[in-house]
């Protein structure tokens, strides 16, 4: 699940703010529990924990289900999530001048991925799903999801830095899944980043998330298939590189070539990674984030 700081927010942040919740989580993060059970292990009565579940199920962060018991039909409460990540605003560089690029998913200029992969729009399917070859249908520019298991995508960027104009910070910015053939919430994946050779680090994405639907994601996608991922913005500053403020690496401004005419933006899962969990690329119409990839350098 990813939040914004925001109202539409707050029915999570509040579902959050109680002792007896966070228990109730707790609980339903090993084993699913009717009502009966969660008040004796909570030591409440049922109509207060009725009343607690109900906050949580209207935060989508648990779901009940009715399944066969000794006396008939009982209802279960399970937990639907088991990750939150929180997104706060921005913070703008202002002393600083930018170029700003963005560059829809599809738009990619190489390739070389295996299944299971594909590409979709924000109508249909391009072509059938696990076949590599139909990443080359020209149909890809209309892309707005695009996932791989395997190998990699890349992207180029003109350089529109002047002669005078000195780099200060580089950032790219993309919301990005693991890719598991339905979806896994727990499904690690190393995704590598390299731009113009220089390999800037690897960020493990956590999972392939289909726990609740992608705010963007057009209607005619199945419930079953990854919704969203996470919006992560890779920094490339004077001092090292960093993901989300976490450092990623030592390479820094100094180790690029700011005179070259393009930027070659390369998101790969290697063949020998720790954890080869695939690869999920959301454009402005999918998912949670209303943005294609985006480029982004602060000049002086």
């Amino acid at each position: 699940m990813q939040l914004e700081i925001d109202h539409s927010s707050l029915v999570v942040y509040e579902a959050l703010a109680s002792d007896v919740r966070i228990k109730i989580i707790q609980l339903l993060s090993k084993n699913k529990m009717n009502i009966k059970e969660l008040a004796a292990e909570l030591k409440i009565s049922s109509p207060i924990v009725i009343k607690h579940i109900k906050k949580l199920e209207d935060a989508g962060i648990i779901k009940t289900e009715k399944v066969p018991g000794k006396s008939g039909l009982q209802k279960l409460s399970i937990l639907k999530v088991d990750h939150i990540e929180i997104n706060f605003p921005k913070k703008i560089f202002h002393s600083f001048d930018s170029y700003e690029t963005s560059v829809p998913v599809g738009h990619y200029t190489d390739f070389d991925l295996k299944p299971t992969c594909g590409l979709a729009s924000d109508k249909d399917f391009i072509g059938p799903v696990d076949e590599p070859k139909y990443f080359m249908d020209p149909k890809r520019m209309d892309a707005e999801i695009l996932w791989f298991t395997q190998g990699f995508v890349q992207y180029n960027v003109a350089n529109f830095l002047k002669k005078e104009e000195k780099l200060q910070q580089f950032e790219i910015s993309m919301e990005l899944s693991s890719e598991f053939p339905f979806s896994n919430d727990v499904w690690p994946s190393d995704l590598t980043f390299t731009l113009n050779g220089i390999e800037l680090g690897t960020w493990t994405s956590p999972g392939d998330f289909a726990d609740t639907r992608g705010k963007l994601t057009p209607d005619w996608w199945p419930h079953n298939l990854n919704q969203y991922g996470l919006l992560k913005t890779i920094r490339i500053t004077g001092h090292g590189t960093y993901v989300d403020g976490d450092p990623m690496s030592d390479v820094s401004i100094a180790d690029l070539d700011t005179s070259c005419d393009r930027w070659t933006l390369r998101i790969e899962v290697k063949e020998d990674a720790k954890n080869v969990g695939g690869a999920t690329i959301f454009g402005k119409k999918f998912g949670n984030h209303n943005q294609d990839i985006l480029f982004k350098m602060y000049y002086l």
